[in-house]
């Protein structure tokens, strides 16, 4: 959705992504002190390889079971200066290493001699082809943290955001048997929230599980697990009397009637991630959800999570923002955006045995932004 698009839906001016010369928001502390604007001579230059992550363990929800995730990484350069992005494919987003690539050498950034225009490259890379979104994220991502490299700034600093109101993230405990379960929650106790995945057949038995090691806050993502309504609803109740927090994706999206009955009637807050991917699809769940689940590779990247975000509390939603399987290139490019949400399930590169970079970090379970230029990534030393 381009930013007149935004701005007639939303009704808010503000939704629209400032990219330079950008001051604090009230009551988000001073202005940004920001480097002169560089003037550079040469041009945007993209950059991209294939990746595989490798999982800790073995990863399984409701709809199947894995031990890798592609990636694609990315760089962008200009006048000396590199911003770095990736995209990350789940199997349930469609995309793979060869979509990624094939949309990849479609992009020429070479046409553009301002990576301050983000506005326009941002367009330029979403009309290439629909769809395609985590590709896009990869060129999104990149080029923030391209340009807050140049001002100067990390991307949180440039909103106006204080990053001690960086949520706790939560850690996930995949599906497994009992005794995996209880090991995986004991090795998580430095976190202060968790994410149980449900929608198999021994739900209960997942979460007294958990229960039985540790009463942090939890809540539950079922990927679409649950087809009956009525069932949904004893779980809901269920999952309340064990203090949790929301319940993420109960059924699959297309039963929408069911899904708004359960809100309805549901003890809990239900939250949005498959049925929900970019800001077009926000409108729809206003009295379907009651809130939403925002991930940089279903949207498209930075610039849209941030409209996505401003839309919804002008619906009145809550918002998770989440991640896939990435490295802390993506998650620490998500954690930009923290300070403005509710919740934060943002473990996706400590999931992982192979990340090449370092960013965000989790102290005592929470997000601790770093406060490095961009999207505050390091490449790791060998």
């Amino acid at each position: 959705m381009k930013k007149r698009e935004f701005i007639k839906y939303s009704g808010l001016a503000a939704g629209a992504l400032i990219a330079a010369g950008c001051t604090g928001s009230a009551g988000a502390g001073p202005a940004v002190k920001t480097q002169p604007r560089r003037k550079g001579s040469g041009v945007l230059k993209l950059t991209y390889w294939p990746y595989e992550l490798q999982l800790r363990h073995v990863f399984t929800v409701a709809t199947n079971s894995r031990t890798t995730t592609p990636v694609v990484l990315t760089t962008i350069e200009y006048d000396g200066v590199t911003g770095y992005g990736e995209a990350s494919m789940p199997p349930y987003l469609g995309e793979s290493h060869e979509s990624v690539l094939n949309f990849l050498s479609k992009v020429d950034l070479g046409q553009f001699s301002d990576p301050f225009l983000m506005e326009d490259i941002l367009a330029y890379i979403d009309g290439i082809m629909p769809g395609n979104h985590a590709a896009k994220a990869s060129v999104d991502i990149a080029l923030h943290d391209l340009v807050g490299k140049l001002i100067g700034q990390p991307w949180f600093r440039i909103w106006g955001l204080d990053p001690q109101k960086a949520p706790v993230t939560s850690f996930t405990i995949g599906i497994d048997t009992a005794d995996v379960v209880r090991e995986k929650t004991l090795e998580a106790s430095a976190f202060r929230q968790l994410k149980i995945k449900l929608g198999r057949d021994n739900d209960r038995e997942m979460v007294e599980t958990v229960r039985s090691v540790t009463d942090v806050p939890v809540f539950v993502d079922v990927n679409q697990g649950w087809k009956d309504r009525n069932y949904a609803l004893e779980m809901a109740h269920f999952l309340a009397e064990n203090k949790a927090l929301f319940i993420e994706q109960p059924m699959p999206k297309e039963q929408v009637d069911d899904i708004a009955w359960l809100t309805e009637r549901s003890p809990l807050p239900i939250i949005a991630d498959e049925a929900l991917q970019t800001v077009s699809d926000l409108l729809p769940m206003k009295g379907i959800y009651s809130g939403i689940n925002i991930k940089l590779m279903k949207c498209g990247g930075m610039d849209a999570a941030y409209k996505m975000i401003t839309m919804a509390r002008q619906m009145d939603m809550k918002i998770l923002i989440g991640c896939m399987t990435e490295t802390s290139c993506a998650v620490t490019a998500a954690a930009q955006l923290s300070p403005l949400v509710d919740w934060a399930d943002l473990d996706g590169n400590l999931l992982i045995s192979n990340d090449v970079y370092e960013g965000m970090i989790v102290t005592d379970g929470k997000i601790v932004l770093p406060d490095r230029p961009g999207i505050g990534i390091i490449e790791k030393k060998s």
